[in-house]
């Protein structure tokens, strides 16, 4: 069954790779670009390039009016309300770090922070940090048999002493949507904070950050399509009147003195220094282009490519998949190959797919796995790229066994 992508030549870099011989399957960690994203920041720098918030003249103005309007929408792309609550950062890595920095303050010793099994270490490791730079306890919450955060185990571990809960909405090495309405539900009810990691979820469909209800919700530009070094977060602003500037220096200071000073509210208040201005404006150009695309025609293509996927992985003896994945992606082991040795002959015969922990190391050793292959599906995917993967995944098996 053929399964074309009608935005194929829309991302030069596919057709550059093909001449290459490159199958790219690697879009869990990042995306190729669409041609608007490459026009716009071929313009901003071929016009004049200048810094955002602070210059009277032309060219500052423009890219100050270019950065604003991208931060519109991105507002729009998530139905966030008020643009005053999108904060650029430069990366997701970067906005939950802010985070875990920025909320210390309202912790005590014996507090919970509350996450699950499955987070990837940039959810994981700045809440860990913070826990033990407080005497917090972090609470971890399971998984069920399909790769779920257990509702029923949650139900008893978020409880009075959680002050904050920080989930994936959709996991990175399982590929499942994570049940986060009653997750932040249960957080609600003890007056927690909530912060949904979006680095994922954000590429597939569009999601409504007011009617999730979460605090914070935050994502990477480059796996939207966008550019790299740029994260977004959002946050409500009751939840951001609770955040103290992490980083200091440049745009965010209101008035400054030798001994003391003040600073601007959100969003300015957390974009110290010179922001990732091109990339701003680029992600404003990629969310353009995708507001351009016939959603459901997207979500169609993306759920036909991945039971294509699935479907494949399963008329092929000895391969066991992680969990249950519902869209976007698949990790699967093979009984008796090593990760890593088979990736490495799928790359030798230019399928990019990515092999190891996945940022991801505490799931992988609860599985007792030393990794995974991860195979991951972007629009411009076509069935043709899997047949390409799954003859290269059999010349490497009867190699291996």
């Amino acid at each position: 069954m053929m399964i074309p992508s009608p935005w194929r030549a829309d991302f030069p870099a596919i057709a550059a790779l093909q001449r290459q011989d490159q199958t790219y399957l690697d879009n869990a960690a990042t995306t190729q670009k669409p041609q608007a994203l490459l026009d716009a920041l071929t313009h901003y720098y071929a016009n004049g390039a200048a810094n955002v918030h602070r210059a009277q003249h032309l060219p500052g103005a423009h890219a100050t009016q270019a950065f604003e309007d991208s931060r519109l929408k991105v507002a729009q792309w998530l139905n966030a309300g008020d643009s005053g609550q999108i904060i650029f950062t430069h990366g997701a890595t970067s906005a939950l770090n802010l985070l875990a920095y920025g909320l210390e303050h309202l912790f005590q010793p014996g507090d919970e922070i509350v996450i699950s099994a499955l987070e990837h270490h940039a959810n994981l490791l700045p809440w860990q940090q913070l826990a033990q730079r407080r005497q917090l306890k972090l609470v971890i919450l399971p998984l069920d048999a399909d790769g779920l955060i257990d509702l029923a185990a949650a139900v008893h571990l978020i409880g009075p002493r959680t002050r904050l809960l920080a989930v994936s909405q959709l996991s990175n090495v399982l590929g499942a949507w994570q049940p986060l309405t009653a997750l932040l539900g249960m957080a609600k009810a003890q007056n927690a904070l909530t912060v949904v990691d979006g680095a994922q979820g954000v590429v597939h469909g569009r999601h409504d950050v007011q009617a999730l209800g979460c605090d914070f919700y935050v994502f990477s530009s480059h796996k939207l399509y966008g550019p790299d070094g740029l994260g977004v977060l959002f946050g409500r602003n009751a939840a951001l009147e609770q955040l103290q500037p992490w980083q200091f220096g440049g745009e965010m200071v209101l008035e400054a003195n030798y001994q003391d000073s003040r600073f601007r509210p959100a969003p300015l208040g957390f974009e110290a220094g010179t922001p990732p201005i091109a990339s701003v404006i680029g992600l404003g150009a990629t969310l353009d282009y995708l507001a351009g695309l016939d959603q459901d025609a997207v979500s169609a293509h993306e759920a036909a490519l991945h039971d294509y996927l699935l479907r494949g992985l399963a008329a092929r003896n000895g391969i066991r998949l992680l969990g249950k994945p519902q869209l976007a992606l698949a990790s699967f082991v093979v009984e008796g190959v090593h990760n890593a040795d088979l990736a490495h002959l799928l790359t030798e015969q230019g399928i990019a797919v990515r092999a190891g922990h996945h940022c991801a190391m505490p799931l992988m050793k609860s599985f007792e796995l030393a990794g995974a292959i991860r195979v991951s599906l972007a629009l411009y995917n076509d069935s043709e790229d899997l047949e390409r993967f799954f003859e290269a995944l059999d010349q490497a098996l009867e190699m291996l066994r």
